[in-house]
């Protein structure tokens, strides 16, 4: 299969992005810059592209083994919103409550300095700031919406930020079935996310920093990045590979790549759309243990997905991974069930991709200076918003700027490392499973499952 086609391939979003998917200007051989950055994911690119803003003439060189935007940023869900992968209380006891709220604050304003960028650097990437309905179908789901209100209450979070919306509040968003209530933020645009990042690489070369695509990161060191088209010296070195960390020697264990998978409709037809709702876009999903997300495209289709592929022993990334036919139809179920009206529209696409988990699923973006050495990550699955965070955060600590950005709490954090195999395997798999148990089985009994509590303490909640 071609280039071109096998990268639209993977995803909707990929299959949709304008112009031509084949790699471009790998590595010609050695060379010596100031910044080399492995992958060209957003981490990797809005890195580039702030240092390259801030220093004009600052030697910045980004290596990629496909093509810009070929993992998570080109897959994903389409949300740029505030979230975050620790909660406030976890940060608290990390950092302190002023420095948990500074980090959700900082996250808040992230959400609009993305659409600020792409509007000024002309990237079209279906920017719709709808914010997020997170629907409560059950008793228990209903609890869990409160008490998300109640914690953001408890650090001063109104509801400018966060409210509680009733079950007929809840169906002015969308009319899913068996609404109880929701919440609502309206820190969240969806968007195009393909787009955001091939226009974002465009960005960063006419700033002058170099995107090696088809260039194989092999192993990082102080001072270099190794490839098989050549080393690139430089003073700083950073990581930005996400759930494509366990590749690189001596990182086997630093991150734990988990599978996302969705699908996507044709477009629908408006007296669908009627009955539908998401009128203006807003992202959605419910409060469900097991994750699901959605959007309205902007081409009026449902791009919709969910956790439920396993997690691979030893921390394994295949191609045969991003599609596992019982989970697209868990999917197709799940996205009937909420809206009864698709049972006969068509899924036209369907595709996954690794996400990165860090053992405390807490995001870090750190720099060593005696060493070089920098790395973002561990976003757990809330990495568009986040990764141009750490972009500007990478930038601040690269140039020695003393930011608010730099003093946030999740700056040098340090996850521990995941268990060895087979503990990591048979951990990850039973979490799975007794989540997916626990969401079959609260709607029965009208009880808060106990065992996915304790899979929540067990993680580090």
């Amino acid at each position: 299969m071609p280039a071109n086609e096998t990268y639209r391939s993977l995803s909707y979003w990929l299959d949709s992005v304008p112009g031509p998917l084949a790699p471009a200007d790998p590595l010609p051989g050695d060379l010596d810059v100031d910044v080399a950055i492995a992958g060209a994911g957003l981490t990797g690119l809005w890195t580039a592209y702030y240092l390259a803003g801030a220093q004009p003439g600052l030697r910045v060189a980004v290596c990629e083994a496909e093509i810009a935007g070929y993992g998570a940023s080109g897959r994903n869900g389409g949300w740029c919103s505030a979230l975050f992968p620790a909660s406030l209380a976890k940060l608290t006891r990390m950092a302190g409550r002023d420095a948990a709220i500074a980090m959700y604050r900082a996250m808040q304003r992230t959400v609009d300095e993305v659409g600020r960028a792409a509007a000024a650097e002309g990237i079209d990437c279906h920017w719709a700031k709808g914010g997020t309905v997170h629907f409560a179908r059950s008793a228990t789901q209903l609890e869990r919406a409160r008490d998300e209100i109640a914690e953001a209450r408890e650090f001063g979070f109104g509801e400018e930020d966060l409210r509680l919306l009733t079950a007929a509040e809840a169906r002015e968003q969308a009319e899913a079935t068996d609404v109880l209530g929701a919440t609502y933020t309206p820190h969240c645009a969806a968007i195009h996310p393909a787009r955001l990042v091939r226009g974002l690489a465009e960005a960063v070369r006419r700033r002058g920093a170099a995107v090696h695509e088809a260039t194989p990161v092999t192993e990082i060191a102080p001072g270099s990045l190794r490839t098989p088209m050549g080393t690139v010296r430089a003073r700083y070195v950073i990581r930005a590979t996400e759930g494509y960390t366990p590749r690189l020697p001596g990182l086997e264990r630093a991150i734990a790549p988990v599978y996302s998978l969705m699908i996507a409709t044709e477009p629908l037809p408006e007296e669908v759309w009627a009955q539908i709702g998401l009128a203006g876009r807003p992202t959605f999903g419910d409060h469900r243990h097991m994750v699901i997300y959605g959007q309205r495209t902007a081409d009026g289709r449902l791009a919709f997905g969910g956790r439920g592929a396993p997690y691979h022993l030893g921390s394994a990334i295949r191609p045969e991974f991003d599609r596992v036919p019982a989970v697209f139809e868990m999917l197709r179920r799940t996205l009937t069930d909420l809206f009864p009206v698709l049972a006969g529209a068509k899924v036209t696409h369907t595709w996954g991709g690794p996400l990165g988990i860090p053992r405390d699923w807490c995001a870090s973006v750190g720099l060593d200076r005696a060493t070089g050495l920098g790395w973002a990550g561990g976003y757990v699955g809330d990495g568009v918003s986040t990764t141009n965070l750490a972009g500007r955060t990478l930038a601040d600590l690269i140039l020695g700027t003393d930011s608010d950005l730099t003093r946030l709490p999740w700056v040098n954090h340090r996850s521990p490392r995941w268990e060895a195999e087979p503990l990591r395997w048979l951990g990850m798999n039973t979490g799975r499973h007794i989540m997916s148990w626990a969401d079959r089985r609260e709607p029965r009994t009208g009880r808060r499952s106990l065992a996915a509590q304790a899979f929540g303490r067990f993680l580090g909640d």
